[in-house]
């Protein structure tokens, strides 16, 4: 096993390097089986799969990404969004998944990437803001994840990660304009549905006094404009 220098009682800090790595996984430092054990042992905390951190460190989303990341194969990387319930565990708001959720844009094939495992595809349209950047991996927004949640997951799992959303310090996730959102898109399936999930969210969250269900849109997002940047008419059937 590789020599650490004791710099730090209780980390991991390879000889000759000035500070611990942020993700642990599989590689030239360790096996999987000799993370495992130093998790056993309490020197390490497991994160996802076969990714760990250091104990009490808090995970960013951008280390959550990188996580899931391990668990897309390098030549679709980039072909495919993590959205769904793995993005709202990336964006904080969920446990762990236990399939990775990939998001395929229509204006690719979808048959190429089938082959994909421990994944579940799903093919959809996504708009210019539905898409950002962390880790190394394409992830749906937290709004866009909102608008997938209610539509797409049952409400076991989408309220209590719609709930965290909706309760984000960014505040880039609001209940006004996913009801919106929603509730203008025409011919949308599950519309009933995710509204009831958008007010079983809202709820719980009126009660503490975490949202204001008046919050009206800012002037700029036109119920047109929120819905083209969604692209939620354009969702297509689960495959």
């Amino acid at each position: 096993m590789t020599s650490w220098a004791p710099l730090v009682p209780g980390s991991l800090i390879p000889a000759g390097d000035l500070r611990p790595l942020e993700l642990y996984t599989p590689g030239d430092l360790f096996s999987w089986p000799e993370l495992q054990s130093l998790c056993s042992d309490g020197i390490l905390a497991h994160l996802f799969r076969d990714a760990y951190l250091l104990p009490g460190q808090s995970p960013t989303a951008s280390l959550r990404a990188r996580a899931a990341a391990r668990g897309v194969p390098a030549s679709i990387r980039r072909r495919v969004v993590a959205g769904r319930m793995t993005a709202a565990w990336i964006h904080g708001c969920s446990p762990p998944p236990e399939r990775l959720a990939l998001l395929v844009d229509s204006n690719h094939r979808i048959s190429a990437l089938r082959a994909t495992r421990g994944c579940t595809l799903h093919q959809v349209t996504l708009g210019r803001c539905d898409v950002v950047s962390l880790g190394g991996l394409m992830v749906s927004s937290p709004l866009r994840t909102a608008v997938d949640l209610a539509l797409h997951v049952p409400a076991e799992f989408a309220v209590p990660a719609l709930q965290k959303l909706l309760q984000r310090r960014q505040g880039d996730v609001r209940l006004r304009l996913l009801e919106l959102a929603i509730s203008t898109s025409p011919r949308l399936p599950h519309k009933v549905a995710a509204l009831e999930k958008l007010a079983a969210s809202a709820a719980a969250l009126v009660t503490c006094g975490a949202v204001d269900v008046e919050d009206s849109v800012n002037a700029p997002d036109s119920v047109q404009d929120m819905v083209q940047v969604l692209g939620v008419p354009h969702l297509k059937g689960e495959l």
